[in-house]
């Protein structure tokens, strides 16, 4: 939708919506894992790498978005639970 005048469909506001939800539960769940300490630090790198990539299927073109939006997130929990620099 480049067009700024057509505008959404309900049908379209729901699955985007829905996509929002999902990614929003995969962050979380991926940033609980993490804080866990259970995985090596290149695991939990590779988690996060995983998760932008789920990300950008769901989201095609967004990868300023999600850098803008959960990379900080991720890098909080990676530095708190394995003292990176």
């Amino acid at each position: 939708m480049d067009d700024p005048s057509v505008q959404p469909t309900q049908l379209e506001i729901d699955e985007e919506s829905r996509r929002i939800r999902r990614l929003r539960i995969l962050v979380h769940i991926t940033l609980e894992t993490i804080a866990g300490g259970d995985l090596s630090p290149e695991d939990a790198a590779q988690m996060v790498a995983e998760t932008r990539k789920i990300a950008l299927d769901m989201f095609p073109g967004k990868e300023r978005a999600f850098d803008l939006i959960y990379r900080p997130q991720f890098q909080r929990v990676m530095h708190a639970v394995y003292r990176l620099q």
